[in-house]
């Protein structure tokens, strides 16, 4: 029971939501917003949006669905509508195949995966979350009374997970494994022999469930394919939940609608959750998801091309920044830059850098960009870098970081290897 310090005073934490805090892209929008209401020109590097717009048809869709009526609570499980268009984006994309009762639409695929890990883990349970990883992850199985178990995947091998160390990591306590494709904050992308590799040590591990984050889908850069682990092998299919949601590739991040996919008996413990808590996901913005996924999909090409010539500039302007380096990532809307470089100076009123945060708080307090410090990730010394921003801000933001290296003082530190 929770208790009370005085009368009227705020209840005290519970013991799960105290080892928890604010997730670390809130906290810098909030940071970033304070500044900018202050009159700061703050370059936002730091967000997950992308600043193209909703396209007009579904914007259309979700007006005239309101007109219709159609502002009630749904089912919770999302509307039949909806549903059917998911199942199809399923068989047309991935040639996965679910019925009605294996598919749910949440209030975004962060809620997807929070009932599922909430309908799953006891305490004791483990879950695998490779490094470097979105920092929700963690705290999300926190919340559902689990222990996460972080994996890291280094640079050598292109920030993905080795199967061997994922071998060595399965424990009889292990639940879930998360497996994030294409990934945020990497743009790592697995082939699928990758994800086969990954699939043949699952199959010896029957006790262990796959939560395929597929939320970046659609925003493959280059020539690659993108792959999902269901479809790469099926016999996993009946332990795996795959997540996806409308957020990035449809730019409809504030619609807050997601979905999943995976065996029947899953899905009606996370629907009889969600009733519990959000009861359905909005109707008008269900209407405007059936649009985006029924409708013309050729803007999703032309939109990875777009943020394909933004990442090429971005790689050259980081490359050009005295002690930072980095590669080209093959997809999303991310780069982790390396700050190794600039470890040991100082920022011209003397505050040493000696991490990838301090190295983030100087770009923010001396040179009004915002990016997110690797720590926050689970990788270090490193910043994510998001290159979904108008080219003309993504240019300026560049030479201000190229500014900020040009003044550090100090030595640089030896750079005989890099994390």
């Amino acid at each position: 029971m929770l208790e009370r310090s005085g009368e009227g005073s705020v209840p005290n934490s519970s013991p799960v939501a105290g080892r928890i805090a604010a997730s670390p892209a809130s906290r810098f929008r909030q940071r970033v917003g304070e500044l900018q209401a202050a009159g700061r020109d703050v370059i936002v590097l730091s967000s997950g949006d992308v600043d193209f717009p909703t396209p007009r048809h579904v914007i259309a869709a979700a007006h005239a669905a309101a007109l219709r009526g159609e502002t009630r609570y749904t089912n919770a499980d999302g509307t039949l509508e909806l549903k059917d268009a998911i199942r199809a984006k399923f068989n047309r994309d991935n040639g996965l195949d679910y019925e009605r009762d294996e598919v749910i639409v949440c209030n975004g695929s962060m809620q997807a995966m929070f009932n599922a890990f909430k309908a799953t883990v006891a305490p004791g349970d483990e879950v695998i979350v490779p490094a470097p990883y979105w920092a929700s992850y963690l705290d999300q199985v926190s919340l559902a009374g689990a222990k996460a178990v972080t994996v890291q995947c280094p640079q050598r091998n292109g920030f993905k997970l080795d199967p061997k160390d994922l071998d060595a990591s399965i424990t009889e306590r292990t639940r879930w494994i998360i497996i994030n494709n294409p990934a945020n904050p990497s743009g790592a992308l697995y082939s699928g022999a990758e994800l086969a590799a990954i699939a043949q040590v699952l199959a010896r591990h029957p006790h262990v469930w796959i939560l395929a984050d597929d939320l970046y889908e659609h925003l493959i850069l280059d020539d690659d394919k993108f792959a999902t682990i269901a479809a790469v092998e099926p016999r996993l299919q009946s332990r795996t939940l795959t997540v996806n949601g409308v957020s990035k590739a449809y730019a409809m991040m504030g619609w807050r609608i997601g979905y999943a996919a995976g065996p029947r008996e899953l899905i009606s413990e996370m629907v009889k959750i969600q009733s519990h808590t959000t009861a359905c996901a909005s109707s008008i913005s269900q209407a405007a998801a059936l649009a985006a996924l029924c409708g013309p999909q050729g803007l999703l090409r032309e939109r990875a091309a777009m943020l394909a010539t933004r990442r090429d500039i971005m790689v050259g302007l980081i490359n050009r920044a005295v002690g930072l380096s980095c590669a080209p990532s093959p997809a999303t809307f991310y780069l982790l830059a390396s700050c190794y470089g600039v470890l040991g100076k100082s920022s011209p009123d003397g505050k040493p850098i000696n991490c990838a945060r301090d190295f983030a708080t100087y770009l923010l307090d001396t040179a009004d960009v915002a990016v997110l410090p690797g720590e926050d990730c689970g990788v270090s010394p490193y910043f994510r870098a998001s290159f979904a921003v108008p080219t003309e801000l993504l240019r300026e933001a560049g030479a201000r970081i190229i500014r900020a290296c040009a003044a550090l003082q100090g030595d640089r530190v030896a750079m005989a290897t890099r994390a």
